[in-house]
């Protein structure tokens, strides 16, 4: 299976936040994660990911009002 495939089927099925929480706690329950690394890779991961959703909703936000702004101008 391919990386795309694969990205595709986390995308479709679970979020990635989620995929992260998962494969974290089996490392813990399985391997030899400790409880503290554990930690860190998901606040790492669920930080980054809020940057990064809010920096999108931001930028879809002026240009909505970008788009408005035009229109109006226009009118």
């Amino acid at each position: 299976m391919s990386k795309k495939n694969l990205d595709t089927l986390v995308n479709r099925w679970i979020s990635r936040k989620l995929f992260v929480f998962i494969i974290a706690s089996l490392l813990l329950l399985f391997a030899d994660l400790k409880s503290a690394d554990w930690t860190l890779i998901a606040i790492a991961y669920l930080s980054s990911q809020t940057v990064i959703d809010s920096v999108t909703a931001y930028v879809k936000a002026k240009q909505s009002n970008s788009l408005t702004n035009m229109i109006s101008e226009n009118e």
